[in-house]
């Protein structure tokens, strides 16, 4: 039932006592029964559990203590001599019957006897009066003196090496540090070994005894601030076998100490992170590979904002302005939230009196007494979720019945109206995983009543919110609008951008209180303790401005095919629409069957056919291993001109150079092999017509030429994309772009990029000057060829099926059903309207291409 958020928030627990307590009633000759329980041993309280759970926890805060001494006890000679005697003028009860409710302050002078089973208390009582006579001292100087009690102590002890996973492990490093959590910070030690992370606490209320985290699982490493300070750590690994992502916040003594440990864990060569330039994921989202809320979060961990402290936690913005209405439009642009304004500039007349008296003010002046993102302002938000943060962050009571989270609507009144009120959201409202489980009062607590009589329950929805899984969902669709992705980036320039401070700040009315900012004042300069504390206090209750991650404006989002092709609703909203739709989509892009031939004893793997005025051949491969030259007059099959045999096993893709007469074909031997055209009529010989072999490290898939007929693109069964130069057949670079098989990969309409997908349903978008990242999504059914026509991009999966899309506008077009079974090939020839597909059955269509 204990818990370090029964404390004081940053108060630390030391270690506890089995013991038995008794009430001494002074007022009654009534003799008290022992009770038997645990005594916690805390920085600035002792709080007793009974075993009982009916019974409440008391807590006796050391600084409301009369007096603490050893006695001995008349009445019981077995427990005489090792008795402690608290004294107090007031003690508090909590969970009485394990329920979590606001704490009792019994407001009363009371005396506890506390008999030790096992310990000594003539052992244990100067460290007691140690942290008593502490607790006379000012807030400031009680924080010094037990900061000294806790490294004296921490000094003392080293890590237990009998908890390492291996005992030939090498230690590397070896410190003190704090593991951080919401409200709560606990102590232990660090050990870094060639092959794990350890973390162990000097106390038994960790989750584990001893944290163990593998090297090789750790995914990031991040510098933190923490209270106000550079001294933090985030850990971010995958626990196994379960491959969940988590998180460990640590802080330590001084940036020396937590530059040292980042430093040696990046050295170590079990280290491996998956890191990405800010400039990769800014263009990863500008592309649409990233959501809006994936690229927010990833914002806010730049700017230092953590789900694991409160005085920084991630924040969104508001996006919808409509919490009234039955119904709502996602495609009206009057719905949404204008995001080149801070929440305080939405309001002209309120923003007019902030102004008014921005300009009576002495400097350093400011327009928002309050600030956006504050942990009050978080756990306004979780009250319900995790009411313990709320009473440990308040003394142990819930806020006025009336000043909590009752309404989302009366809320959004009240940051546009209200003179000290511009909160915006926290990442939950658009967190769809958790369904909005924190707007239901699960736990059933008793929060009081409003004004008008209303018992405070769940919180009350727009009219358009169907429950909070359907009021989270529509709010993410809302994020990721159109509207929202077209505008956000203003958002980002005044959160975290060049509008964060300074003369763009003042342009944009986003002037907050001068102590908010990063750097605004230098607390390690301040000599007087107290002095600083009182500026701790106030920043952190205040709100802190995330550190500055841009100061160029924010480029704006692009709307990419991709985005548009890999969205479910979008293809299932077509399927449904009316017949009438069906056919005005069937009149845009239509395709009719010329010729069906099938010669190949196995599934057809590579077409190709050249683009020039009048159609001769076909080449083809398939899976049986043979490439096939067919000759086309008059749109029917003549005859099969020669097969070729020059691969070590199945030729798996074929690619055509008109300009340059060359086939390339690529094959599972982990070869692209380079030939010159032959001359129609006569016999093929490999060894005359063979120009250069490219090797590859796994079975070559697919292979792709740039229109302009200066690049090759292969790609391969492990996921890697090769670029060759097609002058010299040089190799310009390999990126791994997927982890399986690549189905199928186009140079873009300006051969700036390469499109690929694969078996991992992922479409990638590869930068060819930079060999970068720009773009990633996943999709939902796996793509197996890709081939441009005109403006039309050419889809062929796994069901037999033609996804038509129009590059111009990003506009799906239509769905074809071509073969029965995956198409595995794709060719297209513009100048003669002509689509050739190739499929698992084994069928080769030339199908005519009429635009209507």
């Amino acid at each position: 039932r204990f818990t370090m958020l029964l404390l004081e928030p940053g108060e630390i627990f030391f270690e506890d006592y089995s013991v038995q307590m008794k009430m001494v009633d002074t007022s009654t000759a009534d003799k008290q029964n022992w009770i038997d329980g645990r005594l916690k041993l805390c920085s600035k309280s002792l709080v007793f559990v009974s075993k009982d759970i009916n019974q409440p926890l008391i807590k006796i805060q050391l600084k409301e203590t009369i007096d603490i001494d050893q006695c001995e006890s008349n009445s019981d000679t077995a427990k005489s001599n090792n008795i402690l005697l608290v004294q107090c003028k007031q003690y508090v009860e909590m969970l009485e019957k394990n329920i979590l409710a606001p704490y009792k302050f019994i407001h009363q002078t009371a005396t506890f006897h506390f008999y030790f089973n096992y310990a000594k208390v003539n052992e244990r009582l100067p460290q007691i009066l140690q942290l008593l006579r502490a607790a006379t001292l000012p807030t400031a100087e009680q924080n010094v003196m037990i900061m000294a009690i806790v490294l004296s102590r921490q000094s003392r002890v080293s890590f237990d090496t009998s908890w390492l996973e291996n005992l030939y492990e090498q230690v590397v490093l070896e410190t003190q540090a704090n593991k951080v959590l919401p409200l709560v910070i606990n102590p232990g030690r660090i050990l870094l070994t060639t092959s794990r992370i350890y973390f162990q606490p000097y106390n038994n209320l960790d989750q584990y005894p001893v944290l163990k985290i593998q090297l090789k699982d750790i995914i990031n490493i991040i510098k933190r601030r923490f209270l106000l300070r550079q001294t933090g750590l985030e850990i971010k690994w995958l626990k196994q076998p379960e491959n969940k992502v988590e998180h460990l916040f640590i802080s330590l003594k001084s940036q020396n100490d937590r530059d040292e440990l980042y430093t040696s864990l990046l050295n170590q060569a079990a280290v491996s992170l998956e890191r990405v330039p800010q400039d990769q994921m800014t263009l990863r989202w500008q592309n649409g590979s990233l959501s809006n809320y994936d690229y927010l979060l990833y914002i806010n961990s730049l700017a230092d904002r953590t789900f694991h402290d409160l005085t920084q936690y991630p924040v969104m913005p508001w996006v919808i302005q409509d919490y009234t209405s039955p119904k709502l439009d996602l495609n009206d642009p009057s719905i949404y939230r204008d995001l080149s304004k801070p929440i305080g500039a939405l309001e002209k007349s309120r923003l007019e009196r902030l102004k008014e008296r921005y300009l009576e003010m002495s400097e350093p002046k400011f327009l928002y007494g309050s600030h956006y993102s504050a942990p009050g302002f978080v756990l306004f938000y979780l009250v319900r979720k995790f009411p313990q943060y709320m009473l440990c962050l308040q003394n142990g009571r819930f806020d006025h019945p009336d000043r909590m989270f009752n309404s989302v609507a009366d809320v959004w009144k009240n940051v546009l109206v209200n003179m000290s009120d511009f909160k915006e959201l926290i990442p939950e409202f658009y967190d769809t995983n958790n369904g909005g489980d924190f707007l239901v009062n699960s736990y059933g607590i008793d929060f009081g009543y409003r004004h008008d009589g209303t018992k405070i329950g769940d919180v009350q929805l727009p009219p358009w919110a169907n429950g909070p899984t359907h009021f989270v969902q529509v709010l993410r669709n809302a994020l990721e609008n159109d509207f929202v992705s077209q505008n956000l980036h203003h958002w980002i320039d005044l959160i975290f951008g060049y509008k964060q401070r300074g003369i763009e700040a003042e342009k944009a009315n986003n002037v907050f209180f001068h102590l908010c900012y990063e750097g605004a004042v230098d607390l390690d300069t301040i000599r007087d303790i107290n002095e600083r504390h009182g500026l701790e206090i106030q920043i952190m209750e205040f709100g802190q401005i995330p550190k500055q991650v841009f100061t160029l404006p924010h480029p704006k989002r692009t709307v990419s095919i991709l985005d548009k092709l890999c969205t479910e609703t979008i293809l299932m909203s077509i399927k449904s629409e009316t017949e009438d739709r069906e056919d005005t989509i069937q009149k845009i892009f239509e395709l009719h069957e010329l010729i069906i031939f099938q010669s190949h004893k196995e599934s057809v793997s590579s077409i190709t056919v050249p683009d020039k005025e009048e159609i001769d051949e076909v080449i083809s491969v398939g899976q049986d291993g043979m490439l096939k030259l067919y000759s086309i007059k008059n749109k029917k099959l003549t005859r099969i001109i020669d097969v070729l045999q020059g691969h070590e096993d199945a030729v798996s893709c074929l690619a055509l150079s008109i300009t340059r007469q060359i086939i390339i074909s690529g094959s599972w031997d982990c070869t692209a092999k380079i030939w010159k055209c032959y001359t129609s009529g006569t016999k093929i010989k490999p060894a005359e017509y063979f120009i250069v072999q490219l090797d590859h490290d796994s079975k070559v898939t697919c292979i792709n030429i740039s229109r302009d007929e200066t690049l090759l693109v292969s790609g391969t069964e492990d996921g890697e994309i090769f670029l060759w130069n097609m002058d010299t057949y040089n190799l310009q670079f390999t990126v791994k772009a997927h982890s399986c098989k690549i189905n199928s990969m186009v140079f873009d309409q300006e051969g700036r990029s390469i499109i690929s997908c694969a078996e991992d349903k992922v479409l990638n978008i590869i930068d060819v000057h930079t060999s970068t990242q720009t773009y990633r999504t996943s999709i939902e059914h796996e793509p197996l060829t890709l081939v441009w026509f005109d403006t039309f991009l050419l889809v062929g999966d796994n069901n037999g099926n033609i996804n038509v899309w129009n590059h111009q506008g990003a506009v799906f077009i239509s769905q074809i059903h071509c073969h029965d079974g995956p198409i595995n090939a794709l060719s297209v020839s513009k100048q003669n309207n002509v689509v050739l597909t190739g499929g698992k059955d084994r069928k080769i269509i030339v199908w005519d291409y009429k635009k209507m």
